[in-house]
């Protein structure tokens, strides 16, 4: 049975399921706290090998206050949650800016966890260009080096993404390793997760014919 060996999450839609709540959109993240504690076990359970969840990116500290503190708390919860399961454990994102949570510094050197048997790379502050900015180039100035000149390097090429909240975009997401990545979409928004959502996702990607351009 064909299983992915490295699934990339976007979850996305906290905001509008939190105006269809009648709340405020900052209070839409921290529903997404158990969701994605439920997918890492279930993921786990797949025998899938390894798990990139998009955080927040750099980009997205330009919206309100408000949102960018729930937010960022809410990332803060979810790798501290993490970090008590069996994960090998990556923070990734840029440390050198100040919306970089000082609570996840000890995280973005990879940890293993418990047994460490699933790796986990949690994207926070991430930017497509912080990540791609270090690409080397020879004397000609011709960029070579590619995957190794990234940013995260230590992230394995991604074989399926999977997007709640039924857009249809990358978002800057790991644009490196997503090359050939099969792209699915839950119509559904992040907090109202189903473990259904994840095992659709896996029957249609059994179903796709993995060339890899070839």
């Amino acid at each position: 049975m064909k299983v992915p060996k490295h699934i990339g999450i976007i979850p996305d839609g906290n905001r509008r399921w939190a105006e269809g709540q009648g709340l405020t959109k900052e209070m839409g993240y921290d529903k997404g706290l158990d969701p994605g504690l439920e997918l890492f076990r279930l993921c786990k359970e797949q025998g899938i090998e390894e798990v990139s969840y998009y955080g927040f990116t750099m980009d997205n500290t330009k919206r309100p206050s408000q949102q960018t503190r729930a937010f960022t708390d809410a990332c803060i919860k979810a790798v501290k949650m993490l970090a008590e399961e069996d994960a090998s454990l990556l923070v990734l994102g840029n440390t050198d800016s100040p919306m970089f949570p000082k609570e996840l510094l000890p995280f973005t050197k990879r940890k293993a966890l418990g047994k460490g048997t699933l790796k986990v790379n949690f994207l926070v502050n991430y930017g497509w260009q912080w990540d791609l900015g270090h690409l080397t180039k020879n004397e000609d100035g011709i960029k070579t080096n590619y995957y190794g000149g990234l940013k995260s390097n230590d992230v394995s090429r991604i074989d399926l993404i999977i997007r709640w909240g039924g857009r249809r975009r990358l978002s800057g997401f790991l644009p490196a390793q997503s090359v050939y990545a099969d792209f699915y979409v839950v119509d559904e928004y992040w907090p109202d997760f189903k473990p259904q959502h994840l095992y659709d996702a896996l029957d249609w990607y059994r179903l796709q014919d993995i060339t890899l351009g070839g």
